[in-house]
């Protein structure tokens, strides 16, 4: 039983099935901590760590340009690409991901609204802004005070929650005390507040007697989900920039 359990840890160790030096390294070390209660008479049953996925999956090697050792794959839609090192400080690469999580969230939006808008009206995105028939019936003022009003209220809490999370749940820090409980972080997860007034339609939990309970394997599989959509979005939304600067509509690009 020894002399087998010692082979199942020497093969499972191996470059092969633990996928690259680090995560080999890291079985070892945990396997060969308990080789002793398997020579006592103890099954071991051990996992091959699975490897980090990476944004150029055929490529080996590479070194921090498609590996980058500061990026653990932790992060939803983490695929090791980060050329410039702009996520090798935890405290940016926490910032950097909130900045994407909320911009991608943007751009998906505006993706929506540029394709519907202009089906509805006939006016492109770009010129919607200096057509009376865009914003009536508010004046370009009304409209440019009451965002900056309420899209000022909403990102300071946003910015204040970032730095003292779930700071901004209680009742001083909201106009209704009433409603401070639908501020909450029902997930425990930055930037995925969740909860009956952030996922109405239960998409990551599930709401009974009036208590969000989230689902965790729900969660992490949408969470991949909004990021690879975020950045298609983003993307996309740098074309219709380049689109717009020639006068040119994504509908009219595809001749629609």
């Amino acid at each position: 039983m020894a002399a087998t359990s010692a082979a199942v840890v020497s093969g499972l160790g191996s470059t092969f099935f633990s996928g690259g030096k680090r995560s080999q390294a890291l079985l070892s070390a945990a396997a060969g901590a308990r080789v002793g209660s398997a020579i006592r008479g103890k099954m071991i049953v051990a996992a091959a760590a699975a490897p980090k996925k990476s944004w150029i999956p055929a490529v080996k090697g590479g070194g921090n340009l498609v590996d980058p050792e500061w990026l653990d794959g932790s992060l939803p839609g983490d695929y090791g690409f980060d050329p410039l090192g702009l996520g090798k400080d935890p405290a940016f690469l926490k910032w950097y991901r909130e900045a994407e999580l909320i911009h991608g969230r943007w751009a998906m939006a505006a993706v929506v609204g540029i394709f519907v808008g202009q089906a509805y009206s006939g006016v492109p995105w770009f010129e919607a802004g200096a057509d009376p028939g865009a914003i009536a019936p508010f004046s370009f003022g009304s409209l440019l005070g009451t965002q900056l009003i309420l899209m000022g209220w909403v990102e300071s809490k946003r910015w204040v929650d970032f730095f003292n999370p779930e700071s901004q749940s209680v009742e001083w820090a909201t106009p209704w005390s009433k409603t401070a409980e639908n501020f909450a972080n029902a997930t425990g997860d930055q930037g995925y507040p969740g909860g009956k007034f952030f996922d109405p339609l239960g998409f990551a939990g599930k709401t009974k007697d009036g208590v969000y309970t989230p689902d965790v394997e729900k969660l992490e599989r949408l969470k991949v989900a909004e990021i690879k959509h975020a950045r298609l979005a983003m993307l996309a939304m740098l074309i219709f920039y380049f689109e717009a600067g020639q006068g040119k509509t994504p509908l009219g690009a595809l001749g629609l």
